[in-house]
């Protein structure tokens, strides 16, 4: 990120404010609703502000906002001043105050973001100033969900910090104990409003430390292929939630983003030519997170079930006596259908569905192809890529036609996926085409109801260029 959110004091200093119209206003509003002083300089001479208390408003009537003392101003805003705007910016820059021009990246030195206001939570929605509707579209979106009362919240539990911080030394103690308070029936009654029910319920509580202690929990969560957004609800609590976090070389960057800051990050994963720490590494590891008290998300790309170990994990987290839970992931290859629109069944044509890994030849040389040649069964292979050669020899050896369409889907529903269809015959050299795993392969009739593929093809590497139908304005 370009631009670093922050929350200013507004009542630690006045604030100059240049400008005129509605636009000027509406940034008045804003700053007084903040609880600032304000030295407001109309450019146009009209200071009819519309508000009902005026008293926090310092009109410069006079006054000359380029040589106006700027002793103890912490920030300068500019809204309707024209060309002034950018003659304030400078001066503003040169004495080290923070000024915003409005709708002026180049002489702005913050911007603005759309704000959900709550009281003591306050949602800043911001986009670098480059798309101010994005902002606000994803404001409404916070403010569908967000509770009415959760300010109400906040302030409930800034009343007891300092107590809970002596009575729960430990930070560590004191975040679990907050987050039982949170996600318990105690918040339940603040959020209804009922606070005086709320208070004698937190007073009830006699050993805090014992409220917060809590047994270690693993869980198992499935990744997806890549696009964070296809993270499940209860995913995103998770690794909200988690101290640490175990993770696959599969998962995606913009996956673990969406993980709490604090957590612990460890990456367990293994590629091809990184064989890793192995499997009883990583379940010791698990179980060790448990038994420390710590609340531990293993972290896999796709589904923890479908070639991901999470079978050989869940039985050594049973055979230890630790609590644990699965949550399910989009799988690639449902990931790889559903972004190229390839329907794995179809009616009347294709009726059944083989899931397989090969990650290796003789993972390939290990499958008995005479049960996949079925031309009413789509195949769906997982790492695929090295095996392709012993794949379609395998396949046209059972009696599998060389002209059965195929599919190679990479990096699916990430920026950069990228697709390559042709035959089974041809699948080796389609491999080759594909710049880069991880790769699902799919084999059957049903990927010719796929999208257009030349044009896709076509679409994919211009992304890849960073082409655009439509020029953006420099």
């Amino acid at each position: 990120m370009r631009y670093l959110p922050i929350f200013l004091d507004l009542q630690t200093g006045p604030v100059l404010l240049v400008g005129a119209g509605d636009l000027v206003r509406a940034k008045l509003r804003l700053l007084l609703s903040a609880g600032a002083r304000v030295r407001w300089f109309a450019v146009d001479g009209d200071y009819d502000a519309g508000l009902d208390d005026e008293a926090a408003v310092r009109v410069e009537r006079a006054g000359d906002p380029l040589s106006a003392d700027l002793n103890g101003v912490i920030a300068i805003l500019c809204a309707g001043a024209g060309e002034l705007g950018e003659t304030v910016a400078r001066r503003a820059r040169a004495a080290g105050i923070p000024v915003n021009v409005m709708d002026d990246i180049a002489h702005s030195s913050f911007i603005f973001p759309a704000v959900v206001d709550r009281g003591d939570v306050v949602v800043a929605v911001g986009t670098g100033g480059a798309s101010p509707v994005v902002a606000r579209r994803v404001r409404e979106k916070i403010e569908s969900v967000l509770p009415a009362r959760i300010g109400d919240l906040a302030a409930f539990i800034g009343r007891w910090r300092k107590p809970m911080q002596k009575l729960l030394p430990q930070m560590s103690s004191r975040r679990t104990f907050w987050e039982r308070i949170v996600d318990g029936p105690i918040g339940a009654l603040v959020l209804a409003g009922c606070t005086e029910e709320a208070e004698r319920a937190l007073r009830d509580i006699r050993d805090p430390q014992s409220y917060a202690a809590e047994r270690g929990f693993v869980t198992l969560v499935g990744a997806g292929p890549g696009d964070p957004d296809l993270l499940t609800v209860k995913a995103l609590r998770a690794l909200q939630d988690a101290d640490v976090i175990f993770y696959d070389d599969l998962v995606s960057p913009e996956v673990l983003d969406r993980a709490r800051r604090d957590a612990t990050r460890v990456s367990v994963g293994r590629r091809i030519g990184k064989p890793g720490i192995g499997q009883d590494a990583t379940n010791a590891l698990l179980i060790a997170a448990a038994r420390e008290g710590k609340r531990a998300v293993r972290l896999k790309g796709g589904d923890p079930f479908i070639f991901g170990r999470g079978g050989e994990e869940v039985a050594a987290l049973r055979e230890a006596g630790v609590a644990y839970s699965v949550i399910p992931g989009v799988s690639a290859g449902i990931g790889a259908a559903a972004q190229f629109e390839v329907p794995l069944t179809f009616r009347k044509q294709a009726t059944r569905i083989t899931f397989l890994t090969a990650h290796k030849t003789h993972d390939a040389a290990a499958v008995d192809w005479s049960l996949l040649t079925d031309a009413g069964m789509t195949i769906v292979v997982y790492m695929g890529i090295t095996a392709a050669p012993a794949i379609r020899a395998g396949l046209l050896a059972a009696g599998r036609s060389a002209k059965t369409p195929v599919g190679v889907f990479a990096r699916v529903t990430r920026p950069d996926a990228g697709a390559v269809v042709g035959t089974l015959g041809e699948l080796p050299d389609l491999v080759e085409k594909i710049d880069g795993g991880p790769a699902i392969l799919i084999i059957g009739d049903v990927v010719s109801h796929g999208l257009p593929w030349p044009r896709v093809v076509r679409e994919l590497e211009d992304i890849r260029r960073d082409t655009r139908v439509l020029e953006p304005v420099a």
